[in-house]
């Protein structure tokens, strides 16, 4: 039984730092959007992610930019616009163009996918998403958590 003792004890401590160092933000840009709202609980739920979901690839460059997002999750193949062109917009933002992106596509092989596979740098992940593969690569490309101060600087 003194196992189950610490895990509560060190689950209580890390979220509590969480908390303190709020937690993450990740954008979602899909037009699916069942799928983008099971991503969201997953993460949510697995990760505590703060997450977003943009429905509307149109909005998704103001959304980057109120939201503020530590990660941003694109799928790349949306109706109206090509992901990688909301991609450029995001890197050519000169307050947004820190900000880690991984796109989402149907088209690429997991086998592509696990090649590692990029688009103008950023990492492909292949649909139908791997939670945890997809948590990994979250955790993979957030930016390094910089002193606490240094947010508000």
């Amino acid at each position: 039984m003194g196992h189950h003792h610490n895990d509560g004890g060190a689950r209580s401590c890390s979220v509590a730092g969480s908390v303190l160092e709020q937690n993450r933000r990740i954008l979602i840009v899909d037009d699916d959007r069942d799928g983008t709202r099971l991503l969201k609980v997953l993460l949510e739920k697995i990760s505590h992610y703060l997450v977003l979901e943009e429905n509307d690839a149109a909005k998704a460059h103001e959304s980057a930019r109120n939201f503020r997002p530590d990660l941003v999750l694109l799928d790349m193949m949306m109706p109206q616009i090509d992901g990688r062109d909301i991609a450029a917009q995001i890197d050519a933002d000169p307050e947004l163009q820190r900000t880690p992106i991984i796109f989402l596509t149907a088209v690429a092989t997991s086998a592509e996918a696990k090649a590692g596979i990029s688009f103008q740098g950023h990492p492909v992940l292949a649909k139908p998403i791997n939670i945890l593969e997809l948590i990994n690569r979250i955790e993979d490309n957030l930016p390094v958590r910089m002193t606490p101060n240094a947010k508000h600087s």
